[in-house]
């Protein structure tokens, strides 16, 4: 196992710089300048030159190499080879914001990131406890009222949009019952609707998931052998069956819990979190390069990670699994 990780690990700044190529490439072709005020003003003309030779805007190679040598830390180590550098400085430099002024796409992360995975982890927690309770009941009763109750809510929470959802939820809990706040970030209260309205579509597929691992599973011959020796139901669910059946749900929460801590700026924007979807909108609309490509990196660093902790994971689940899962 200790193998695989290091391999995983080895080839993480390949990914990353096929990635921070790919997303400069599509960023800079976008149209728009960066140094374009976000309220539409437009500074004078010299003023533009001057920005743009500052940051190598005027060109992709020296912006490529500029950022990358940042970006990667090649900088801070030639710089503290040739001497003292700032303590204050951070070794990966995702350089300044065009859009918020006098602030590092460093300090924009460092405080909107932790938002962002708060609510991500807390709608994967959520989307966990649903969806496996709603599978396991789905598929010790298939073709119940209680299986056909759980499909069409996995069905409502696939289809429906996040911010129609939200929306809904506002209106019910936070309008007509006024038990929860509507918005803003900060209290245990402040935090489920936003939490419950992210996790419903990721809840819909785990409880999809393990209906389908856990029938499968039920079917099985070590299930019906277990069955036979005269063990407790509840023992042969919960212990011969559920393990292997949240196999499946295992290999999604990695992808899914990435995507949750970072890509969840729909529902920040309807309840107005101070997180990272926020800025990541913000800099693909005024084409901040660095904040974009740092939220870009941030976020590709988050998947493979998750990703490695689901194969380890996995193992330790099944230890018969061996190499590394396509």
């Amino acid at each position: 196992m200790i193998g695989m990780v290091l391999r995983r690990l080895a080839v993480l700044p390949i990914v990353l710089l096929a990635i921070y190529t790919l997303t400069l490439a599509l960023a800079w072709a976008a149209p728009g300048n960066p140094v374009d005020r976000p309220e539409g003003r437009r500074p004078p003309q010299a003023v533009i030159d001057a920005m743009e030779r500052q940051y190598n805007l005027d060109s992709f190679p020296r912006f490529y190499v500029s950022y990358l040598e940042s970006a990667s830390g090649v900088r801070w180590v030639r710089d503290r080879l040739a001497g003292p550098v700032d303590p204050q400085r951070p070794i990966f430099d995702l350089g300044p914001s065009l859009q918020y002024e006098d602030r590092r796409v460093n300090e924009i992360l460092a405080d909107s990131l932790p938002v962002s995975m708060t609510l991500g982890a807390s709608a994967i927690l959520i989307a966990t406890l649903i969806g496996v309770g709603a599978g396991v009941i789905g598929a010790l009763r298939p073709g119940s009222f209680a299986d056909g109750a759980s499909l069409a809510l996995a069905m409502v929470g696939i289809s429906l949009p996040s911010f129609v959802t939200g929306a809904v939820l506002i209106l019910i809990f936070g309008v007509w019952l006024g038990w929860l706040p509507v918005g803003g970030w900060g209290t245990i209260g402040q935090l489920v609707l936003p939490a419950v309205t992210l996790s419903l579509p990721f809840a819909a597929y785990i409880a999809r998931l393990t209906r389908m691992g856990m029938i499968e599973q039920l079917s099985s011959d070590h299930v019906r052998a277990a069955r036979a020796k005269g063990l407790p139901e509840h023992t042969v669910v919960l212990r011969h069956a559920l393990g292997n059946a949240l196999l499946p749900v295992v290999s999604y929460l990695g992808p899914a819990t990435a995507y949750a801590m970072t890509g969840s700026f729909v529902v920040e924007r309807v309840f107005r979190v101070p997180g990272l979807g926020e800025h990541f909108v913000n800099s693909v609309l005024n084409k901040d390069l660095f904040l974009l490509i740092g939220a870009a990196l941030t976020f590709s660093v988050m998947l493979v990670l998750f990703n490695l902790a689901v194969d380890v994971l996995y193992r330790w689940i099944d230890p018969r699994i061996t190499g590394d899962r396509a």
